[in-house]
């Protein structure tokens, strides 16, 4: 079962209702910068894990500003839509309702998911709508990986939400290196005879999403899959596959590619 730290008390709770009812996720993301787009983007990883846990959810976004600029960008990252909506009060038949907003934002009483700040020292390529850049800085060289943007996507999961994330040439250097790898990777894979996940490797991506959305311990178990000698390759595959179902880094585009 997910656990979240709730940042009012510093304890964990549990992410669903009583009953596996409706779970509400409101999404405090106000303005248009790298910090907001953070937040929807931890938003998704909450409702991709309480999905795959079989918890139905609901996605609301709070705030007025820039929000269609701020919608767009976010899409572009494979954020899911969100609903306009403001404080949805408590749940109905014990419906979860989940606040996810930065450290310092203001939020209703309720349960809420804490979000460091995040700062581009570079642009973040064409993921805003119109011409104004993610980031603190004008237009400029374009950075690596600008032209998909899964590599911002990746850069900005492979810290722990609660530590604060830059965004600089190196950061999106390594992302974009490690994307290109495991697509490659797993458009080999494919063409091996598939095997299913195993249950150790089942258990410790899922105990590390589930332990308060530890993502970069998830991205861990992925390293470890790539290389691990035992590991069949269609097993890889399905992993990621699998694993995928949360990152929403499309590790399976390069899918028919020449080999």
């Amino acid at each position: 079962m997910l656990r979240i730290t709730d940042a009012r008390t510093g304890e964990p709770v549990d992410a669903t209702p009583t009953r596996r009812g409706l779970t509400r996720v409101v999404a405090h993301a106000p303005g248009h910068d790298t910090t907001a787009l953070r937040v929807l983007l931890v938003a998704d990883l909450l409702l991709r894990a309480l999905e795959l846990g079989g918890t139905p959810v609901w996605a609301l976004l709070a705030g007025q500003r820039e929000r269609e600029d701020l919608r767009a960008s976010a899409a572009a990252l494979g954020v899911r839509p969100f609903e306009d909506g403001r404080d949805p009060g408590p749940g109905p038949g014990g419906a979860r309702v989940i606040h996810v907003a930065a450290d310092d934002g203001p939020v209703p009483d309720g349960v809420r998911v804490a979000v460091a700040a995040a700062t581009a020292d570079i642009p973040v390529g064409d993921i805003p709508a119109g011409d104004t850049p993610v980031g603190d800085t004008p237009v400029g060289d374009t950075p690596a990986g600008a032209d998909d943007p899964s590599v911002l996507r990746l850069a900005l999961l492979s810290r722990r939400r609660t530590a604060p994330a830059r965004l600089d040439a190196a950061a999106l250097t390594d992302a974009r290196d490690t994307l290109a790898r495991w697509r490659g990777a797993v458009a080999a894979w494919a063409r091996r005879p598939s095997r299913p996940v195993p249950d150790e490797v089942r258990g410790r991506l899922r105990a590390a999403w589930e332990n308060d959305l530890d993502v970069p311990a998830v991205l861990e178990v992925l390293t470890w899959v790539e290389s691990d000698p035992g590991l069949p390759d269609g097993a890889r595959f399905e992993t990621y596959a699998y694993a995928d179902r949360l990152l929403g880094l499309d590790l399976t585009r390069d899918l028919g590619s020449p080999a």
